[in-house]
């Protein structure tokens, strides 16, 4: 006989079988019928879309004008050296989001992946083939590598490289496979239970599990849009708000609402600061200097505040600042 529930039955074992380096399984259960597909579908979509991976997006090479072109010694048309090079997965060293890697090779020579490693790049597949060299070869050319989600295209980055080098199709993704299955798993003689496995294979620029993690970190800031929900009062009684509430709401955003990147948000969270009114609150030269916190994201993070009204030339009036100060207090007890 099925009894009457009040909450859905919560999962509570999960296990992880990393099967190499580069592949794992993630198990989750029990989960009522029809909970896993609703949970697994969108995670296996972030699993893929916006796992963030490297790629080179441009290459400038010395005698070539166009990729239709030829390297006097280089056995590989140039088309061919840059399907060899957009096949090659990189790592940035430091928390760079793009660096700009120079190479020279002469003389006889089977150029691989693996003579791309230095002190700005790490090589992940180093066993592929680059380029063959005669006698008389000379091969000097200039890579662009930067860090991204996704797949973006040659003519959308024409842009954003010089205009003597070739913009390359940027495939940044480092998943190779994200699958799930729902089978089924018995809890107290009921067998409409489900479990889900996931199967996860990357290419090397990230492990699988951090994968599965930086998509679960996606999906809470994506649904942390409807926070704001769970700070209606639905109650039948009468609403009473004080003016100062209303006057410091817009202060009361959270910086996971910002539409900030991840490196900025991180820099922020590690910093203890939550709402944007706290940004309000403390000089450029106090937000400079933030531990961690680099140009790129003390520039976006300023953009942010000009964006909601707050530039460098905004003045908080004193009182506002004031209660704002001590709502922030509240809300961080």
């Amino acid at each position: 006989m099925r009894k009457i529930k009040i909450a859905p039955f919560m999962p509570s074992e999960v296990e992880v079988n990393e099967i190499s380096s580069n592949n794992a399984e993630i198990i989750a259960y029990p989960f009522e019928s029809g909970y896993a597909v609703t949970l697994a579908h969108p995670l296996r979509r972030l699993i893929l879309g916006s796992s963030i991976g490297y790629a080179p997006i441009s290459v400038k090479i010395e005698g070539a004008a166009h990729e239709f072109d030829n390297i006097r010694g280089m056995h590989e048309d140039v088309a061919v050296f840059i399907i060899n090079l957009k096949n090659i997965r990189f790592k940035i060293k430091d928390e760079s989001d793009r660096v700009e890697v120079k190479y020279s090779f002469t003389g006889h020579k089977e150029v691989s992946a693996q003579d791309l490693n230095n002190d700005q790049i790490e090589v992940v597949n180093g066993d592929l083939p680059l380029a063959t060299l005669n006698e008389d070869a000379e091969l000097n050319f200039t890579v662009v590598i930067s860090k991204g989600i996704g797949y973006v295209p040659s003519e959308d980055l024409r842009d954003e490289v010089s205009p003597e080098a070739i913009a390359l199709d940027a495939f940044f993704t480092p998943v190779k496979k994200a699958n799930y299955r729902i089978d089924p798993v018995l809890v107290e003689d009921n067998p409409n239970f489900e479990k889900i496995v996931f199967d996860i294979e990357t290419d090397g620029q990230l492990g699988p599990v951090e994968a599965f993690t930086n998509a679960l970190e996606v999906m809470n800031k994506q649904l942390s849009v409807f926070n704001g929900v769970l700070d209606v009062n639905i109650s039948t009684a009468p609403l009473k708000r004080s003016s100062d509430d209303g006057e410091l709401k817009p202060f009361m955003a959270t910086v996971d609402s910002l539409g900030l990147s991840a490196r900025s948000f991180n820099s922020l969270d590690r910093a203890g600061i939550k709402y944007l009114g706290e940004l309000v609150l403390m000089s450029e030269n106090e937000i400079k200097n933030i531990k961690n916190l680099g140009k790129k994201s003390l520039d976006e993070i300023n953009d942010c505040l000009v964006e909601h009204g707050y530039g460098s030339d905004y003045e908080l009036p004193d009182q506002t600042r004031v209660n704002l100060v001590k709502k922030i207090e509240q809300q961080k007890v």
